[in-house]
């Protein structure tokens, strides 16, 4: 038996793939098409593995999904795949389209073609799990209740837009053709392995380097944060337990806004590796805001944890402490992933900041 995950040397698909195989022999083939973001030395520990078949390849590529599907008859299929920063998304839309929209458009079809020719007790087994996140709902006020799966889908960024128009081309290929499909909804995840251009490790790179904290506007975005080991626990009970067609709400039960998750990890970095020229809160600068800056987003998570029994196993005060950790552990795979091409991005994004 096999799954088959897309974007599986990401950031969250890198750590469910480390989770799924740490945990079961099944054999995961891994398609991920190496962009910027998809680091191979995430999945450093599976060399010579044979549970880990990696393909480097597009899931706009129809004819390699038909040939990987034909060849490995994979049960389930996790799709992470997806260009996913919203920054990214303001400068250059055309990529999040093609990924986003047309990668799961081709993801879908192969897939569908593979699940007709099926026998009648596969066909049911089968899953298709595709991965979204809270953003496609858009931006809450701060006395409004959380976002259930009943909400109305309000994306304000080219990014969450394009993740919009793949949940419901997901959600057609179910009503339509009756495609198994899976669907969850996630908020901002965190911990190790996290590319550093999102704001945790962003912050946490800078200041051991002893440089400005990029702080947009006025700091008070608030987020729900989900430690990334919770995603993975959480994605493999929706692919266990989920009812084909539903979608299942993953939060981390963390409401905290941007400023003061920077001071936190200020905080840790004083108390783990101190600077002599002092606190790392004096390395803060507020930079201009972002176009179309959602100002709230919070997941209510009570529907995966009725239905599913999961809640996430780490506090915030607990993950953000092994997060920066990692950090402070790894400065071998820091210093791979910051090349020249993203020094040349953060100067475009923050240019010099204010203040």
């Amino acid at each position: 038996m096999s799954i088959l995950v897309t974007g599986g040397a990401g950031f969250i698909g890198s750590h469910f793939v480390l989770d799924w195989l740490h945990g079961s022999d099944e054999t995961v083939i891994n398609l991920d098409a190496l962009t910027y973001a998809g680091n191979p030395a995430n999945l450093a520990s599976l060399a010579g593995d044979p549970r880990h078949v990696f393909v480097h390849g597009d899931i706009a590529d129809r004819s390699l999904l038909e040939q990987l599907l034909s060849q490995h008859r994979p049960r389930a299929l996790v799709h992470f795949a997806a260009e996913s920063h919203v920054d990214r998304s303001i400068h250059g839309p055309g990529e999040f389209m093609r990924t986003n929209v047309q990668g799961s458009f081709s993801l879908l079809e192969a897939v569908r073609a593979h699940w007709s020719g099926l026998d009648a007790d596969a066909k049911a087994a089968f899953r298709f799990h595709h991965v979204s996140t809270d953003e496609v709902f858009g931006s809450l006020a701060p006395a409004d209740p959380a976002f259930t799966e009943d909400h109305g889908y309000a994306p304000n960024s080219p990014y969450s837009a394009s993740k919009a128009a793949s949940d419901h081309l997901v959600r057609a290929w179910h009503h339509t053709y009756g495609l198994p499909v899976l669907t969850s909804h996630c908020s901002n995840n965190y911990g190790p392995l996290h590319f550093p251009e999102k704001l945790i490790p962003l912050m946490i790179v800078n200041a051991l380097d002893g440089k400005p904290l990029p702080v947009y506007g006025d700091g008070q975005q608030i987020r729900d944060w989900l430690y990334v080991a919770d995603h993975c626990s959480a994605i493999r009970a929706v692919l266990a337990g989920g009812r084909p067609g539903q979608t299942y709400n993953i939060g981390g039960c963390n409401e905290i806004a941007n400023l003061e998750i920077v001071h936190q990890v200020c905080a840790l970095l004083d108390e783990l590796r101190p600077d002599p020229l002092g606190p790392y809160a004096r390395l803060i600068r507020f930079v201009a805001d972002r176009p179309g800056h959602d100002r709230r987003y919070a997941i209510d998570a009570r529907k995966i944890e009725r239905e599913l029994g999961w809640r996430p196993a780490e506090t915030f005060a607990s993950g953000i402490r092994k997060t920066v950790r990692w950090y402070l552990d790894n400065p071998d795979w820091i210093a791979s992933v910051r090349s020249g091409a993203y020094r040349d991005w953060l100067g475009k994004q923050y240019g010099t900041p204010a203040g």
